[in-house]
């Protein structure tokens, strides 16, 4: 039952950066010993590695050979957990969760005051709440793998919060995905986002923690 699982958590995992590089127009994954290796190419985001079993000794190999400023790892475990093994240099962000849920086709309305706007686009659903005025007042998107829908930067203006906008974007990524074959969600989420999911019916996966290589101080 075991292995089992640890299968089914790294699938999850897979799918999840397959979907996100999509999603972020990113080179694809390549496979490494540890993990993924994810090369975004970015200023003060290069590259990400991914490891689903950070071990100790995982860790301090990839924080002592990865010598790149803006080099980012994204582990499977607690902040608590992965911080002490740290380097000075690398820097632990706020926890994250890694977070999954099922999907299902459903009719949902935009709130009073909104229009709901859904586009795709090179494999990249959006789902956008705007005004009378045309400004984007909630908005998120997914992109799928196999079939999960991964989704992906998710956020409200924050002159419209505490109005149910995530909510009202959130479920219609997830019905959206479903009726494009989906059957299943994944996502990252801060602490924040984490509350709101967990509302909507999505489940804690694992925590997750990412670390980044600052630059050196000039």
């Amino acid at each position: 039952m075991t292995e089992v699982l640890k299968t089914a958590h790294s699938t999850t995992v897979q799918a999840w950066v397959d979907g996100w590089v999509v999603s972020r127009n990113a080179p694809r994954p390549v496979q490494e010993r540890w993990g993924l290796r994810v090369d975004v190419g970015l200023p003060g985001h290069v590259a990400r590695h991914i490891v689903v079993k950070p071990s100790p000794e995982i860790v301090r190999h990839l924080t002592a050979t990865l010598t790149t400023p803006g080099t980012w790892l994204k582990l499977c475990a607690a902040r608590e957990t992965i911080a002490p093994l740290l380097p000075e240099r690398w820097s632990a962000q706020d926890p994250e969760f890694m977070m999954t849920a099922p999907l299902a086709h459903d009719a949902v309305a935009a709130p009073t005051g909104y229009t709901l706007a859904v586009t795709t686009r090179a494999g990249v659903t959006v789902a956008r709440l705007l005004t009378a005025a045309g400004e984007v007042a909630a908005r998120g998107q997914f992109a799928i793998a196999g079939t999960t829908a991964v989704v992906d930067q998710v956020e409200t203006a924050g002159n419209h919060r505490r109005r149910g906008l995530g909510t009202v974007v959130m479920r219609t990524i997830g019905s959206v995905a479903a009726s494009m074959g989906a059957r299943t969600g994944v996502l990252v989420a801060t602490a924040e986002g984490q509350a709101l999911y967990e509302t909507l019916g999505w489940t804690l996966r694992t925590p997750m923690t990412a670390a980044v290589l600052t630059f050196p101080e000039s």
